[in-house]
């Protein structure tokens, strides 16, 4: 008997032995976790930026033409159909929507991923979000998000190593400031200032994190909580300020608008409560409608509209409220609706506007596309999977690219083409009949042709099966370019 109960309280114990040790090796992980910077490309970035300061030539775009100011404004998870120009009709954006009318607008745009950071990352660097070292969203230090990163042995910040608009713009000679949400970091070497932005008021995180405070360069100037509803005035008072103390130098300016909104929660100043017929969320839209108009007034009153690129867009698709027009999917769906956003841009001295696009672009196109315009070299050490998209927005012409991808992560799981969208293998919800069970189903890949079917409604693989051959083939060489070299690192001969 003896020995019976001896064995029992060997395997009664055994639980919280395994328990232990995954908890010691839990924690392993974390103390000795440690995010380290790539040396020889951190070298590399710095020779780059170093040549990029000798070759600029204040004043001069091309052909004798002054450098524009340009003026990046990024909203959060606001969608394809939020906007009058793309359709809404309950919410009134009458300021956005002239500059649309007046500009280019982009109907096949897609965020580089369809989630906060890794989207950012994909903006500001061009490249795909696992390249610029980012795939997942991030949280702040200490949280227990931000611990189970670090255990699995994720990034937590945007590596040092990359490069970025701002950090390109401000060593050719640009003067550079940000305003809004950052969420790359909230540790150096990862603030906005590490990052070539001159002067940075705003947050570093979602709206719906903790704590939420708001900081100039690295300093905390509002205590959190802070009261969101005067955000959104907050943020267009330092964004007017910025273009007005930068307006007449002798160099021109960019500004970084990274709005927190219409991220929810939402809020909105009480004097504009109930003035959409949008609800609160038409609220939140409208305020930022306003907003444009009054940065587009301080530009207007300097006189430096028509020299200044505006271009507006979206992180990604709308979360639980917004409307994501015609697509399937929302945020965090590499559905159309998680990743097709809204894209303008207003560049009257430059770009013929009044006109409509519908090649296929993204946000990793950016900076490759800043860059051609002012005549400056791209970095030779790394992969740059965004493409110049200048000749699509001054003459319309078809898209650079052959093929783009959507990440969840580090996994691929579309690729499309201008007429094609393939889904990889992926398991779907499916809510049982015959019970309040849900389980999940294989239900792809599938092969869905845009052309005639921008809902994503209907498997055509069998009417075409070449092309889901194609794609599919497609999709396997992009996976493994990725699975053997996924930062994208060129190594010179």
């Amino acid at each position: 008997m003896k020995k019976w109960l001896k064995r029992l309280g060997l395997i009664l114990a055994l639980p919280a032995v395994l328990a232990l040790g995954l908890g010691l090796w839990l924690g392993f992980r974390y103390v000795t976790y440690s995010q380290e910077a790539n040396e020889i490309h951190l070298a590399k970035k710095e020779t780059y930026l170093k040549s990029v300061e000798e070759l600029q030539s204040v004043g001069e775009l091309g052909a004798g033409k002054a450098r524009p100011n340009i003026v990046f404004i990024l909203y959060d998870d606001l969608g394809y159909g939020d906007l009058g120009f793309t359709g809404n009709q309950a919410i009134d954006t009458p300021a956005i929507d002239r500059l649309a009318e007046q500009g280019v607008v982009l109907t096949n745009f897609y965020s580089p991923s369809a989630a906060c950071t890794p989207s950012r990352a994909g903006f500001l660097t061009g490249r795909y979000p696992p390249r610029a070292g980012l795939p997942d969203v991030i949280y702040p230090s200490g949280s227990f998000n931000s611990t189970a990163l670090k255990i699995r042995g994720t990034n937590h910040r945007l590596p040092a190593e990359e490069i970025t608009i701002s950090e390109v713009l401000k060593a050719s000679g640009y003067r550079t400031g940000m305003v809004g949400k950052w969420h790359l970091g909230d540790r150096a070497p990862s603030l906005p200032n590490n990052f070539g932005f001159d002067a940075f008021f705003g947050a570093l995180y979602s709206n719906d994190m903790k704590p939420f405070a708001l900081y100039r360069n690295d300093k905390i100037v509002e205590a959190a909580p802070y009261d969101q509803r005067n955000l959104d005035a907050r943020y267009t008072s330092e964004a007017v300020d910025f273009i007005e103390n930068n307006a007449n130098g002798e160099n021109p300016f960019f500004l970084y608008f990274a709005h927190n909104f219409p991220h929810i929660p939402l809020f909105v100043a009480p004097e504009r409560t109930g003035a959409s017929d949008g609800g609160t969320y038409g609220d939140v839209v409208e305020a930022m409608d306003a907003g444009v108009e009054q940065i587009v007034g301080a530009l207007e009153q300097q006189g430096i509209l028509d020299d200044t690129i505006i271009i507006i867009s979206s992180d990604n698709g709308p979360w639980y409220q917004g409307s994501a027009g015609p697509f399937r999917g929302r945020k965090g769906q590499t559905w159309e609706g998680g990743m097709h956003v809204p894209f303008l841009i207003h560049w009257p001295s430059n770009i013929e506007g009044g006109r409509t696009v519908d090649g296929m672009s993204m946000g990793i196109d950016l900076l490759p596309t800043l860059v051609d315009w002012l005549d400056l070299p791209l970095p030779e050490d790394r992969i740059i999977d965004g493409k110049s998209i200048r000749s699509m927005l001054e003459a319309s012409d078809p898209s650079p690219h052959d093929y783009l991808y959507n990440f969840a992560g580090e996994n691929i799981k579309t690729v499309r083409s201008d007429r094609y969208k393939y889904h990889g293998v992926r398991f779907h919800a499916a809510q049982l009949h015959e019970g309040n069970r849900a389980t999940t189903r294989r239900k792809s890949p599938w092969l869905i042709d845009l052309s005639v079917d921008n809902n994503e409604s209907y498997d055509v693989s069998s009417k075409y099966p070449e092309v889901a051959e194609l794609m599919q083939g497609k999709l396997v060489e992009k996976r493994e370019e990725f699975r053997t070299n996924k930062r994208g690192w060129i190594v010179s001969e």
